[in-house]
């Protein structure tokens, strides 16, 4: 059985230490789902010049946020890396390299498999979002990873469909999502049940994109798994939640 391709908003390391709907989902999620030999986490926090590969043995936790309570900096995620996995990755996506083996795993990665697999006891690697690729290329990349879901291994898009820190509404993490959010959400919901995936490459073209994606790096993990899709492949969302008003938690996977 292919392993499913996932997309999953992170939203704020709030989340870390939160109990809501969606940490929730991400729990039933990993019920639902075969266990994983290996997580590969396209990840929303590297951003590099060129493709990499993370490859640690023991990847430390990496603390990549500001000005949260103390107990999300003494969470820990101490699970092991994926060095064979990852040299298997660099043969097949053509011009990914592995990256300096003190590369840890961002909050892109552990918030989100805290909740999945709390005992950090699966492989994970880490792949960078290469900041010279147009969407379309992220998109063909994620084509030429599609084989990982024969091999056992879960590849993981991290990041928001919604994403909009400049107006966050901090002071409340479930409050009525602002208009121009609920409807950006809805139109891209919309697009991915219809399968239009060019669109969804095209996304600058979309009404209301310039609000809800006033800088691409949340948004192109999902054009990785969009592209890992395969025409009788099944899309199923995870969470729809919109948190703090402007950060849209929807979550999907595609499963054969």
């Amino acid at each position: 059985m292919k392993m499913p391709g996932l997309f999953v908003g992170h939203g704020s390391p709030i989340n870390i230490i939160e109990n809501n709907s969606y940490t929730r989902s991400l729990e039933k999620l990993a019920q639902a789902i075969k266990r994983p030999e290996a997580i590969l986490v396209v990840s929303a926090h590297w951003e590099t010049r060129g493709t990499y590969i993370s490859c640690a043995a023991k990847p430390d936790t990496i603390y990549d946020f500001y000005g949260f309570p103390e107990e999300c900096y003494r969470a820990t995620y101490p699970c092991p890396g994926a060095p064979q996995q990852s040299e298997m990755v660099v043969k097949r996506a053509n011009g990914a390299v592995l990256c300096h083996p003190s590369r840890g795993i961002d909050h892109a990665g552990w918030a989100v498999l805290k909740h999945m697999y709390p005992k950090a006891d699966i492989p994970v690697m880490q792949l960078s979002l290469d900041v010279l690729k147009s969407p379309r290329e992220h998109y063909e990349l994620g084509k030429k990873l599609a084989f990982l879901r024969d091999e056992g291994i879960l590849t993981m898009g991290s990041g928001n469909l919604v994403h909009n820190l400049r107006n966050i509404d901090f002071t409340k993490m479930y409050r009525t999502p602002f208009e121009w959010a609920e409807q950006f959400d809805l139109l891209t919901a919309k697009l991915l049940v219809d399968g239009d995936h060019n669109s969804l490459i095209e996304y600058e073209n979309l009404p209301g994109a310039e609000l809800a994606i006033p800088t691409d790096e949340h948004y192109l993990p999902a054009l990785y798994i969009l592209g890992m899709q395969e025409p009788a492949d099944r899309l199923e969302f995870v969470c729809t939640d919109i948190q703090n008003g402007s950060i849209a938690m929807r979550s999907f996977m595609i499963v054969s």
